[in-house]
């Protein structure tokens, strides 16, 4: 293997830039990579991949930061190549089944409650009959893209009249009950930032409206990443598998101290979140990464 990390990760991505310095400041060489520029070259390299910037070696490990927006063929084939690094004993972090369990909300919603995990009811469909006859026993849903991120697409389903045709939600509907603020109006929840089974930081955003996403105009406040909440994300971080998370909790209106598991996000943003902590996020990242192929290094045969 190459003493060299990949780092996939599209564009100008502040968040790349802050891994890069924390891999620098520790003697390693980082070099980014885009998944899209990936693929397989079977016979045709020593590895039988293609890895740009790579050649016929193989990175010490792998750091997902972004898959990259694509096609359903073309984000297949990007797992696909995460799989392979994974078969080929390259650590990858967070790992394709990781990323695949939480990308499908769906799966992340099955997965939280098989765990016992307290998140709202779900149901995903792929009908509008059947999702306006879900609406129509449980109104006020939230309509959420399956692979969505940020905020974007979603929007709440008051009546079964509000349920869009299946061509404008790519034939899936993922249907999440409605949380409701403790006090009306007072838009709120958390994000707690979970690396190697600890919570390092977290925030409490605040939103303009019950869209609480930061890149949906939500102000970011400092929160301390212990107590229920902490404990609450890291378990819902193991219960998909994921070395690093950014899990989403909401307060139960119905229980003053009690939280929801609204998500579980496997390539997070971090930047709103590092404007309030003290916490270096991507050297905390960095480190526990490295520590990974460390550990695989020690186990391999001399």
């Amino acid at each position: 293997m190459s003493g060299a990390v990949a780092l996939f990760t599209d564009g100008a991505d502040w968040h790349a830039a802050r891994l890069e310095h924390a891999f620098a400041r520790r003697g390693v060489e980082c070099r980014r990579v885009s998944l899209s520029a990936c693929g397989f070259a079977v016979g045709r390299t020593l590895t039988d991949l293609l890895l740009p910037g790579f050649g016929d070696s193989l990175p010490s490990g792998a750091f997902v930061r972004v898959i990259g927006q694509g096609s359903f063929e073309q984000v297949t084939l990007r797992l696909g190549v995460l799989h392979a690094l994974d078969r080929l004993g390259v650590p990858v972090y967070n790992t394709a089944r990781a990323i695949e369990r939480c990308v499908d909300k769906s799966t992340t919603s099955f997965l939280l409650a098989r765990s016992g995990l307290p998140t709202p009811p779900s149901v995903a469909v792929q009908s509008a009959d059947m999702a306006r006859a879900v609406v129509e026993n449980t109104p006020d849903c939230v309509l959420k893209p399956l692979f969505g991120a940020q905020g974007r697409g979603l929007r709440r389903l008051p009546t079964p009249d509000d349920v869009p045709e299946s061509e404008a939600v790519a034939g899936v509907y993922y249907l999440q009950s409605f949380v409701p603020p403790r006090r009306e109006g007072e838009w709120r929840d958390c994000r707690v930032f979970v690396v190697g089974r600890h919570a390092v930081a977290a925030m409490i955003r605040h939103g303009r409206s019950w869209i609480t996403n930061v890149h949906q105009g939500a102000r970011c406040e400092a929160m301390a990443p212990d107590g229920t909440a902490a404990d609450l994300a890291v378990r819902a971080a193991a219960a998909v598998g994921a070395d690093y998370a950014g899990v989403d909790l909401i307060a139960d209106p119905g229980d003053g101290d009690r939280w929801l598991v609204l998500e579980v996000n496997s390539m997070p943003a971090w930047q709103g979140l590092q404007s309030v902590s003290k916490t270096d996020i991507a050297d905390v990242l960095a480190a526990d990464f490295l520590g990974r192929i460390d550990v695989v290094a020690s186990k391999e045969p001399r």
